[in-house]
């Protein structure tokens, strides 16, 4: 125990938290913004999935291209990887037990992949794929704050007991 004091564990620890609190306040206006980019373009209506990814007569708009879908889910498949495995490091980390970690690993993965390929099945496959992006969209909201809520909830547990 002394040497976590003399060697100043201690403050290493508590900036860590620290500076993983501040990136998980920054996460949190990503997910904030997240929410507003889809709500700027369409809202939790099939219809308006539908006309977002096939145009729309009645509001004048064109069908996404094939290549401006694939420049989006070029940028999205790498950053959201690289946030959800960053979120889910994190999460292992707490002292949640491994089957929540698991569980909830596995929905975010899940849901971060179906929220990208279901733009694209709404576009090239079927319409009614748009039952399918409103919840694979959802189910990656909620599942993104569960995981900004586990983490810092753990961190600011761990720095009352420091």
């Amino acid at each position: 125990m002394m040497r976590f004091f003399v060697t100043g564990e201690q403050n290493r620890q508590l900036l860590l938290n620290s500076l993983i609190l501040m990136f998980l306040g920054y996460i949190l206006l990503l997910w904030i913004s997240n929410g507003m980019m889809y709500f700027h373009k369409m809202d939790l209506t099939p219809g308006s999935v539908i006309s977002y990814y096939l145009g729309s007569e009645q509001d004048f708009t064109q069908p996404k291209s094939y290549q401006s879908m694939l420049e989006v889910s070029h940028f999205h498949v790498f950053a959201m990887g690289m946030l959800v495995l960053t979120l889910t490091h994190l999460m292992i980390m707490t002292n949640l037990s491994v089957l929540v970690k698991v569980w909830v690993s596995a929905l975010v993965y899940s849901s971060a992949i179906a929220d990208e390929v279901a733009g694209w099945l709404v576009r090239f496959v079927h319409p009614d794929f748009a039952y399918f992006k409103i919840a694979s969209f959802l189910v990656l909201e909620i599942s993104l704050a569960t995981l900004i809520i586990l983490v810092s909830i753990s961190l600011l547990y761990a720095r009352r007991k420091m």
